[in-house]
């Protein structure tokens, strides 16, 4: 058994309460930065780093952008794409994947983009698909608030049917290059893809030649139904959430269903939930490390965190009350993780907000002993193919991760010594696309 770990990394600051660790590196507006976390993540042998991204300030607290950016809460955001050309710069197995939504991007540019990054890394790139979940991202592209899910995945699902076309639209033998007769390429190995449908018009080909992976990996993190359907047709990976491990398990088992009954091998599609490991010498000496890290959120910080990934304006509620339920919430994968735990702990709003504000996905809390049970009770239990590493800080909790738990994993056998490929897929252990496969993706 071999488990896949990935990283997660925002451009920007590290939480709401991750950037006030006396231990956090404050250089996040440098390249340096982000070289530095690349290195250590290749050299703890991580599969990929991947950036979230939302295009807003978030304004979901008391419609308003102030409390966002008074506790650091989503934002500042660099742009995912050049941070990720820095870090596979430096680096020459790690995967590396940005954020890009589908709802305020074109087909042409991110099939070109990534495509490109594909190219230049020798076949390393990701690209993590969101359908944008804030109102305030919809007010920077001229709409007044996001369209409704079923419509954001319907744009989605065509977006991309288009942007595998235009991968495929060049063959992998296309170029011949043949300095003696001046023949470049073969014209009959490229095609147009003249797509016309209700969201994009899209003549092609792409300008790029096709990817090293034929598709860039692609990672998906919808929970929603519609969310799930689309992640089990289109997704390699699948970054999810979860409060408790009966939740994962359940999750695991539907999703790896909808892929198998939409005729791919569920195999070939990894779950990796998210999980902040916070490390000690022992079970107290981490929790009380925990307890230090939570202390830093004050209750404004968690529910303006809180508030931009549910996409609800939380000032409407008492904090001494329970959270009401919400009808429509921008991240549901969050939202259900929050029911969970408010009402197995009986938690008031201001009681979710200090706890949201510091939460460690996973329950990683204690040595790295007991950070390797749990990693491997929850691949055993059939609830994840390994973990996407989320850091209470950076770049110091990377750091404690790949020296104390990935020796750990190792030693168990849970873990890769060397990577296997130089590819991103091969290091995932993800077949390469068949021209032509987006057929059979599509709805």
């Amino acid at each position: 058994m071999t488990i896949h770990l990935g990283a997660f990394l925002n451009a920007g600051v590290q939480g709401t309460a991750g950037w006030r660790h006396p231990d956090a590196a404050p250089g996040f507006l440098t390249a340096a930065h982000y070289v530095r976390i690349a290195q250590v993540l290749e050299q703890g042998l991580f599969d990929f780093a991947f950036v979230p991204d939302a295009l807003s300030v978030p304004r979901s607290l008391g419609d308003s952008f102030a409390p966002a950016v008074k506790w650091g809460s989503g934002t500042p955001r660099l742009d995912p794409v050049p941070v990720i050309t820095v870090m596979a710069a430096v680096t020459t197995h790690l995967g590396v994947a940005a954020t890009v939504s589908t709802g305020y991007h074109e087909p042409y540019n991110v099939a070109r983009e990534f495509a490109t990054i594909d190219h230049l890394t020798g076949g390393r790139s990701g690209w993590n698909v969101v359908t944008s979940f804030q109102d305030a991202e919809a007010q920077n592209f001229g709409q007044a608030k996001l369209p409704p899910r079923p419509q954001r995945y319907a744009r989605a699902e065509e977006f991309l049917e288009v942007t595998t076309r235009l991968w495929d639209s060049w063959s992998d033998d296309a170029i011949v290059a043949d300095k003696e007769s001046g023949v470049f390429g073969r014209p009959d190995e490229v095609e147009g893809i003249d797509h016309d449908g209700e969201h994009f018009r899209v003549q092609g080909p792409l300008s790029v030649p096709r990817p090293p992976q034929g598709y860039p990996v692609i990672i998906q993190a919808g929970a929603s139904e519609s969310g799930r359907d689309f992640a089990a047709r289109w997704a390699d990976v699948i970054f999810c959430s979860h409060e408790s491990l009966e939740s994962a398990v359940a999750f695991y088992a539907d999703v790896k269903a909808r892929a198998a009954a939409h005729g791919r091998d569920p195999d070939q599609l990894l779950i990796l939930p998210a999980a902040t490991p916070v490390i000690g010498r022992d079970a107290q000496h981490a929790l009380a490390k925990h307890e230090a890290f939570a202390d830093l959120v004050s209750v404004e910080a968690g529910l303006s965190r809180l508030a931009y990934h549910v996409n609800v304006d939380l000032t409407a509620y008492d904090v001494d009350g329970p959270l009401p339920t919400l009808e429509e919430v921008g991240v549901e994968g969050h939202y259900r993780e929050v029911v969970e735990f408010a009402e197995r702990e009986k938690l008031t709003v201001g009681q979710i907000g200090r706890w949201y504000g510091a939460r460690t996905e996973g329950r990683l809390i204690g040595s790295a002993a007991d950070i390797a049970d749990t990693i491997q009770q929850w691949v055993d239990a059939g609830a994840a193919d390994g973990f996407v590493i989320q850091a209470t800080h950076v770049p110091g909790s990377f750091d404690e991760f790949v020296a104390e738990v990935v020796p750990e994993l190792q030693r168990r056998g849970l873990f890769r010594t060397e990577y296997e490929g130089t590819t991103l897929r091969e290091n995932l252990g993800l077949a390469r696309p068949e021209r032509g496969e987006w057929k059979a993706r599509r709805k």
